[in-house]
């Protein structure tokens, strides 16, 4: 992620981002989740050293978890700092949020504290954000509320060193490291309170003597647990029929106890997420999903199962821990949506396009056999979609040119025959230089806005309006014959060449059109090439004064 160039960010490298979020939540012990903590750092934020600092019952930090140095983590994993050190360290330098950074010339008034340390001095910094050796980095981690909001009370600190990239982190790596530091923190609560549950459903097996004992141990683990909890019945007519909830999955879902009991998980979760819910396994089984709330809307939660059964093997039930992550799924879409979509105009951008186009084609497995065929029957034995000829040259299918695809074919070139295809419509503004040379980027800004409204506004429910770049747009538009195609590009330049409000005036601007069709075989580059060239002849083949009325 170090090599990111913000505000522009690689779905890959936010796929990474969530893979590591993931894995701190599937740890099976709090020692796997703090040592998972630390290697995330290093594997999906981008820094070479990262230091897990635990706050102990007794209020001073231990160094719990270290990665990307093996002689430092030698050197200080298990040391102490005293809390009041922590504290005064927490309370200097630069707050980024929840971020506190300590640059190297505020530093040295800490040399002394006992909080373990691995920072070597080095040169003045030969640019205004490069990273210093003895600069520090803080993300301190709070305690999870029953909403998945901080509560206060610090769990622990993260500290990071050595940007991959040699720079202080921007915006978005600063967003990034908050909100690992977040999740981090219910991820090592979630672990606690599996080991407290876990010793408690021990104790229900092996203490039959002291069983009231442990049923207020495991009432108390599972009312006050920080998220939702639910004991559901396993077996029988009855399976997944909540019989018991804890007062925050209440409040999480805006239900009383007494209706959560009239319901299974099934009967609660989003109908676009009833395959996730039915492939979760019931024994250690894990989903991201939404459950309906009282009020109508949904929320999106983390499921996690456990199988408990009684001292002797009686009836047994299914603990679910239900974890609120509206906040990070609703993080992100931001992000995701930041990556595929232009950030002027709201629509997809060029990768996103080339995404969804591609997802319509498909490329020929294996020609080689269609090439001896060819020989041997001295005609082409299948069609360009990949449909086979016998003997007295009629169509029969052929699974071996593409793989279980539904094929995407373009009308015939040279006649309308009422074939529908995949329409690609490349569109070039005309005289869109001349306003941002006469008016200024400004103008030319609003341009762009107004003639991606107007091109969205014109195309039908599930068609694609993207911005490739500049003042070129590309709409995809399935189902169209070439007829229909035509007409929707008149259509769509007769919207575009009203007048349009820009910096107080009024500017217009023509378009050119080019029809392009796409059809498996092809790549998305292809079919966009074609499109471009078409546009360039029908732009050449019009009079320059009738291009646009500027």
């Amino acid at each position: 992620m170090e090599t990111e160039s913000e505000p522009y960010v690689r779905l890959a490298s936010l796929r990474q981002l969530h893979q590591v979020m993931a894995d701190m939540n599937t740890a099976r012990s709090l020692a796997d989740t703090l040592q998972t903590v630390a290697d995330g750092v290093i594997t999906a934020l981008g820094y070479e050293m990262a230091c897990v600092n635990l706050v102990r019952p007794d209020g001073d930090l231990v160094v719990a978890a270290f990665s990307g140095n093996s002689a430092a983590e030698a050197l200080i994993t298990g040391r102490v700092g005293s809390r009041d050190s922590w504290d005064r360290r927490l309370g200097m330098g630069e707050n980024w949020g929840d971020l506190v950074f300590i640059p190297h010339t505020e530093g040295w008034v800490l040399d002394d504290d006992d909080v373990p340390q691995w920072y070597t001095d080095g040169p003045a910094p030969r640019f205004e954000d490069e990273w210093h050796p003895s600069d520090r980095l803080f993300a301190p981690m709070y305690t999870p509320g029953i909403s998945g909001s901080s509560c206060g009370e610090l769990l622990g600190v993260i500290s990071v060193d050595r940007p991959r990239n040699g720079r202080h982190p921007g915006a978005w790596g600063r967003e990034a490291l908050q909100m690992y530091a977040f999740q981090a923190a219910i991820a090592i609560s979630n672990a606690r309170l599996r080991a407290n549950m876990q010793r408690a459903l021990v104790r229900l097996e092996r203490e039959q003597q002291a069983l009231r004992a442990s049923e207020e141990s495991f009432r108390q683990a599972f009312e006050y647990a920080p998220s939702g909890m639910a004991i559901a019945e396993m077996g029988g007519d009855q399976h997944g029929r909540i019989l018991r909830t804890n007062d925050a999955l209440c409040r999480l879902l805006g239900r009383p106890a007494s209706a959560m009991r009239r319901y299974s998980f099934s009967d609660l979760v989003h109908p676009e997420d009833i395959g996730t819910l039915l492939r979760t396994s019931a024994e250690g089984g894990r989903a991201e999903l939404r459950l309906g709330r009282r009020d109508g809307t949904y929320v999106w939660v983390s499921l996690r199962n456990s199988v408990v059964a009684d001292a002797a093997d009686g009836p047994r039930f299914l603990l679910t821990h239900v974890e609120d992550i509206e906040e990070r799924k609703r993080r992100e879409l931001q992000l995701a949506h930041r990556a595929s979509h232009d950030s002027l105009t709201g629509l997809p951008n060029s990768a996103e396009l080339r995404s969804r186009l591609s997802s319509r084609l498909c490329r020929r497995a294996d020609t080689g056999g269609l090439e001896s065929l060819d020989a041997a029957y001295g005609h082409p034995a299948y069609d360009v979609n990949g449909h086979g000829f016998d003997f007295a040259g009629t169509s029969q299918s052929y699974d071996g040119g593409y793989d279980h695809h539904v094929h995407t074919v373009a009308p015939e070139e040279n006649r309308d025959d009422g074939a529908k295809g995949l329409a690609v419509l490349f569109c070039d503004l005309d005289g869109f230089k001349s306003i941002n040379d006469r008016f200024g980027h400004n103008a030319g800004d609003a341009v762009l806005i107004e003639v991606a409204r107007r091109l969205s506004r014109g195309v039908r429910d599930g068609d694609t309006v993207a911005r490739l770049g500049g003042d070129e747009f590309v709409i995809l538009a399935d189902g169209l014959g070439k007829a229909d195609a035509q007409d929707l590009a008149a259509r769509l330049r007769n919207e575009i060449i009203q007048p349009i409000r820009a910096e107080g005036r009024a500017v217009r601007v023509g378009a050119s059109f080019g029809i392009g069709w796409a059809h498996c075989g092809m790549t998305a580059d292809e079919v966009l090439k074609s499109a471009d060239e078409r546009m360039y002849v029908e732009k050449r083949s019009r009079p320059k004064a009738h291009r646009r009325a500027g």
